[in-house]
């Protein structure tokens, strides 16, 4: 049996096309992601963020006025948090996002935003665009290790941004 070569060309071309909208459609390629935090789905920037000199990344606790118990637990887990950086705290800001002062001397202190959950931590870059979304648990181990998460996700991005 003889095989055209234009048919053998439109085969080799075709086939693969084939496959790709198949895989696509039926969905056969994995749909995880590698980041532990939520991308948020609107875009938030943190007000009054240029004044100071930020660093490539901050961990940001959004602490209103109304919010207690959980913003009081995620405060005391930020330290623990800010020291398991290691090295990497010199590349990393903390700040508190609320009305009074709230944190540690050497933290920023920012108005507090509307726009996100009391009491959950969030990943802002250095231009104060919010990127990553950290929700709080009331499961201790459960909120352990969505912070473990935040800094395998900060370790991540701090190794991409070195390497650029």
């Amino acid at each position: 049996m003889k095989i055209n070569p234009l048919s053998l060309f439109a085969l080799c071309c075709f086939v693969p096309l084939i496959l790709a909208f198949a895989a696509l459609k039926l969905e056969w390629l994995p749909s995880g992601s590698s980041n532990h935090g939520e991308l948020l789905k609107t875009e938030v920037k943190l007000a009054d963020w240029q004044q100071d000199d930020p660093k490539q990344w901050t961990i940001a606790l959004n602490y209103p006025d109304d919010c207690q118990s959980r913003c009081e637990k995620q405060l005391a887990s930020l330290e623990n948090l800010y020291v398991a950086l290691g090295k990497n705290q010199q590349k990393v800001d903390v700040a508190v996002l609320s009305r009074q002062q709230k944190t540690a001397a050497n933290w920023r202190h920012l108005e507090e935003n509307a726009d996100l959950q009391a009491g959950d931590l969030y990943l802002v870059d250095h231009m104060g665009l919010v990127v990553l979304h950290y929700p709080y648990k009331n499961e201790p181990e459960e909120n352990r290790l969505i912070q473990k998460g935040l800094l395998k996700d900060l370790k991540k991005l701090l190794n991409y941004a070195r390497s650029s």
